[in-house]
């Protein structure tokens, strides 16, 4: 039997409702869950297949649990077990490898105990339900799963299937189940969530609203949005809304029509810009974020000045930067005209710089403006940490009776770390 068992996340937070979904499954068999740095039986890493640096964090992971325990049974299951379980059978020390949905089997696999097999998705249309709970405070909530966009670069459909929703009716027993559990914040996720129900999360979000607002202290997030699914609709009921936040993460990826093409995104520039001036004319202090990518093959010189002029004009609160990684199931893998890695790593640098930018203006219109705090749970030095309702990250004073409740504050000042000081009101 093996009774200790401890699990990794990579990726998304997707992928991390869904590990906590299968954490709840050990912990009903009477499995014992401990810390991946801690000694265990069993070691369980629910991988991505983003990006390179994901299997190369696989590996690593693989290291520091043969390290804890020479005898572990070490598992790969997810998105990168998927896609290329021969890659990963080539890693030393993994003794089990499980795609997709067949991870949420994995007891039932365990029992068989096989060395070096792969378990191949069986049903890619099979959905199921998953949320997380974070420091006892926040949630995902998964709403939806797979994609049915071909973006060139892209291994989510391999990994997950095509585009697959939950009911509106599960959602809503869900949430009201998190909330009675003390959750004060859900996330909601996806692979596409704008996708949800094809087309339907205008349906599901009113929903949630008047099922949901008689509840006292909570507030509901989306996470990220295709540009061409974020409709007028939805951004004026968010405005509206009692419980859902201005908070907003549209992808860009490039600002460069051309590259965009290459990438097979369902958007232009214009109409992604279009989005950013709807939002910010009726929200002005909404977060909005954005994903970009650099060194797309083809990328030259002048379509990346256009995504950083793009983006240096526009209101945008932060960015989440990736250098294009080549990945083998994908179209873009065979395309002409790649761009030197030390190039990639120049222009990542260039848009981190201008993340950090960007952020400390948007936190610094911020100042001496009242805002509802989320507090987490923890002591950090004295001070604890939460995010307003437009995701700034704040600090205030530690006490303990702040622990996972929403308060009105002043916001104060940045500190040196990037934190916005807080006063409660």
């Amino acid at each position: 039997m093996l009774n200790k068992v401890a699990f990794y996340t990579l990726g998304c937070k997707l992928n991390f409702a869904e590990t906590d979904t299968i954490i709840n499954k050990f912990l009903k068999k009477g499995y014992e869950y401990v810390k991946f740095i801690s000694y265990a039986d069993l070691y369980i890493i629910n991988t991505c297949s983003v990006t390179k640096n994901a299997e190369k964090e696989l590996k690593k992971l693989v290291r520091i649990a043969i390290n804890n325990n020479v005898n572990a049974f070490i598992v790969a299951i997810g998105c990168y077990s998927q896609v290329n379980p021969k890659e990963i059978s080539l890693i030393s020390g993994i003794d089990l490898i499980i795609g997709s949905k067949e991870k949420f089997n994995i007891i039932n696999h365990l029992k068989k105990i096989y060395k070096n097999k792969y378990l191949s998705l069986k049903d890619k249309n099979l959905y199921i339900p998953s949320y997380s709970r974070l420091n006892h405070t926040r949630s995902y909530l998964k709403i939806q799963d797979g994609c049915d966009y071909k973006c060139s670069y892209c291994t989510i459909p391999k990994a997950r299937g095509f585009s697959i929703s939950d009911n509106i009716k599960n959602i809503i027993f869900y949430a009201k189940n998190l909330i009675k559990q003390g959750i004060k914040e859900i996330v909601l996720t996806g692979v596409n969530i704008g996708d949800y129900g094809k087309h339907n999360l205008l349906e599901l979000i009113k929903t949630m609203e008047s099922s949901l607002t008689e509840q006292d202290d909570f507030r509901i997030r989306i996470s990220s949005i295709e540009p061409n699914l974020l409709s007028d609709d939805i951004i004026n009921f968010i405005y509206k809304s009692k419980i859902f936040v201005n908070h907003f993460h549209i992808p860009l990826q490039s600002g460069s029509d051309e590259i965009l093409n290459k990438m097979k995104r369902r958007y232009s520039k214009n109409l992604y810009l279009e989005r950013i001036k709807k939002i910010l004319n009726i929200m002005p202090f909404a977060c909005i974020g954005s994903d970009v990518i650099v060194g797309f093959p083809g990328e030259k010189e002048k379509n990346f000045i256009e995504t950083y002029s793009l983006l240096s004009e526009i209101n945008i609160s932060y960015l989440h930067v990736f250098s294009y990684s080549e990945r083998i199931n994908t179209k873009a893998f065979i395309m002409n005209n790649s761009i030197p890695k030390k190039i990639r790593y120049k222009r990542n640098k260039i848009f981190i710089r201008l993340s950090k930018e960007k952020k400390k203006i948007f936190y610094i219109k911020q100042i001496n403006k009242k805002s509802n705090v989320l507090f987490e749970n923890k002591n950090k030095s004295g001070y604890i940490y939460g995010y307003t309702d437009n995701y700034i990250r704040t600090k205030t004073i530690w006490k303990s009776d702040l622990v996972n409740n929403i308060k009105n504050v002043t916001l104060l000042n940045v500190d040196d770390c990037g934190n916005l000081i807080c006063k409660i009101i």
